[in-house]
């Protein structure tokens, strides 16, 4: 294993830097799939889960993703995180999306509902297996990308006013001018 990506000692799952990966394979219940796929839409419809709705429930999640395969008879949930597992968990557990992810996961066998978060690390842990490689493109955390991007909109709004010239003009801010092109 090398220093960019580790499994946690405790738990599976691959690392990398301060985000973690999540691999759930589940088996779909036999004539579940159209309600499972409803439940699919429900949550793309819903608040923090929108395509380009950036506000999920659950603030360190990178991305999520459910893929249905095995002419739907099986049940991917994949994600990464920032931070640890159980820091995850409890974070799913308490986040409110549960009545979301209740509605999807009743469709896959052994789901016996998700009470607690004692419920949800041992449904989770029967279910997760551990990438056989992970990487990332970026570095940071969900926190420190979404700052960079509030600030790159601020900068753009600076760069597009025309009263921001002669301040722009200072050689301080060539470093910052210089990436600004570069994008």
């Amino acid at each position: 294993m090398t220093a960019a990506s580790e499994v946690a000692r405790d738990r599976p799952g691959l690392r990398v830097g301060s985000t973690s990966e999540f691999s759930l394979f589940f088996r779909v219940i036999p004539g579940h799939a159209e309600e499972l796929r409803k439940a699919l839409d429900a949550l793309m419809d819903s608040p923090g889960y929108r395509p380009g709705d950036y506000e999920m429930a659950i603030a360190n999640i990178h991305e999520a993703r459910f893929v249905m395969f095995d002419d739907d008879t099986r049940l991917l949930f994949a994600t990464s995180f920032d931070g640890s597992w159980d820091a995850y968990m409890e974070d799913f557990a308490s986040a409110g999306p549960l009545k979301l992810f209740d509605a999807i996961f009743r469709h896959t066998e052994g789901y016996n509902g998700l009470p607690d978060v004692a419920a949800v690390k041992s449904f989770i842990l029967g279910a997760q297996e551990t990438a056989g490689a992970y990487a990332r493109n970026y570095p940071g955390t969900v926190k420190e990308l979404r700052r960079a991007h509030r600030l790159r909109v601020a900068f753009e709004q600076v760069l597009d006013d025309p009263d921001a010239e002669a301040a722009l003009s200072d050689p301080t801010l060539k470093p910052l001018l210089d990436e600004a092109a570069d994008a």
